[in-house]
């Protein structure tokens, strides 16, 4: 093998890096990239990542290109189709410790990416391949998240984008962003999981360049989330990865990169991942409570919509990365998760109702006992605050006369403002 290759997970027939395809012809399975051993040792692949951090000279500006080597070492600058992403903050509150019951907990926010959530690592990636491949368009069904990286990526790349958007149920900040980069928005009358099949369907009979999770590119930009992390505490390895859970790709991704990681000697060890679900979209979630007899589909509900999907594509290789990490997976209600959202805004963080359900979750699972107080934790905030803003604008109406954050009205005089100070 030289270079890079596709491989089915089921029947590992291989392909190589130019197939155009997500699944494979043979058998239907999806297709992960496998990677050569890397020729530079542990320390010396540290070396070089830390040599291409952004902040030294003739440096990678972006925090998933500076992995290039264990993505694709084989493209050249001027082939990147990068804003540039990643390079996100591992964040630190005590206020968010005292709620969660860990100390020392830290948030890996990536909605400090350019498109605000963490979907532009994976974008990245995905669209220089469909650039490099010269397709003729890019497509994706989403929650939101996905359409509005997919719209600003393919804009720069200069490549014709269609999103496939279940109608009415998109926060109105990813779909601002998708219609300002300029994609072709298509509203679809039924949930993710229609929009995904539509578009699935739609790539295979109009030859346009799927860009879901499903395309083994994607997750290859969105291992680097784990990459970056554990290059960020100096590759030692924390106790638990904590991660929201909806269509799969993240934890598919996480369990890919901890893997190739441990392999090539980076990691002595691996850290055990907790996905977390809504309650009213939780098929992964029953599945591990049945030891994965049953591969569950449900009709999602819930606040959090970057996770409300009911039939997981990455179900497979989520289950692998809960295997091989001796994770877990928990599903959180919408109260639990509103709750920590407050608590993670209220400490100045911020992040859309779905990143909250990882806060959530180690609160739950710290109080099962499952994770330690002492437990070194990292839970991953995956979207911006202003992702979802209809959620923050409801406190306008708000019944709730002690809500903190709710707007208060007053007179325009000083005294009306020495009486709220008390």
């Amino acid at each position: 093998m030289s270079g890079p290759m596709a491989q089915c997970a089921d029947c590992a027939q291989r392909f190589d890096d130019r197939t155009v395809a997500s699944t494979c012809a043979a058998c239907g399975g999806l297709l992960e990239i496998i990677h050569e051993r890397p020729v530079l040792d542990a320390d010396a692949l540290r070396q070089e990542f830390f040599g291409a951090c952004c902040t030294r000279p003739q440096s990678m500006a972006s925090g998933v290109w500076r992995f290039r080597r264990l993505i694709h070492g084989g493209l050249r600058d001027d082939e990147l189709v990068s804003h540039p992403e990643g390079n996100t903050p591992l964040l630190h509150r005590p206020a968010i410790d005292r709620y969660a019951g860990v100390e020392g907990l830290l948030l890996k926010h990536e909605g400090h990416n350019p498109t605000g959530s963490f979907k532009d690592r994976g974008m990245t990636v995905a669209v220089t391949m469909a650039k490099r491949l010269g397709a003729r368009a890019v497509a994706c069904a989403s929650t939101g998240n996905t359409s509005a990286a997919l719209a600003s990526y393919a804009a720069q790349a200069g490549i014709p984008a269609l999103v496939f958007i279940p109608e009415g149920n998109v926060a109105l900040g990813k779909l601002a962003q998708t219609i300002a980069y300029g994609a072709r928005t298509l509203l679809v009358d039924g949930d993710f999981d229609a929009c995904l099949r539509l578009v699935r369907e739609s790539s295979e009979q109009l030859g346009v360049y799927l860009v879901n999770s499903i395309n083994p590119w994607r997750l290859e930009g969105q291992k680097t989330i784990v990459l970056e992390l554990l290059q960020q505490l100096g590759w030692t390895v924390p106790d638990w990865i904590v991660l929201p859970a909806g269509n799969l790709g993240n934890t598919a991704a996480f369990g890919k990169a901890l893997r190739e990681a441990h392999d090539w000697g980076l990691i002595d060890r691996l850290p055990r991942i907790a996905c977390v679900q809504a309650a009213g979209a939780a098929p992964f979630a029953l599945g591990f409570a049945e030891q994965f007899a049953v591969r569950h589909r449900v009709t999602p509900h819930t606040v959090a919509t970057a996770i409300k999907i009911g039939d997981p594509a990455s179900w497979d290789r989520a289950v692998r990365t809960l295997l091989e990490t001796k994770g877990v997976a928990i599903s959180v209600t919408d109260a639990q998760i509103l709750a920590a959202k407050a608590v993670i805004d209220g400490a100045g963080v911020g992040c859309e109702p779905a990143s909250a359900a990882s806060v959530a979750g180690v609160r739950e699972l710290r109080a099962a006992g499952t994770i330690a107080p002492t437990d070194r934790v990292v839970a991953v905030l995956t979207g911006h605050v202003l992702k979802d803003p209809g959620i923050l604008l409801d406190r306008m109406t708000s019944e709730v006369a002690d809500d903190p954050h709710r707007p208060t009205r007053i007179a325009p005089n000083v005294d009306a403002v020495a009486r709220l100070l008390g």
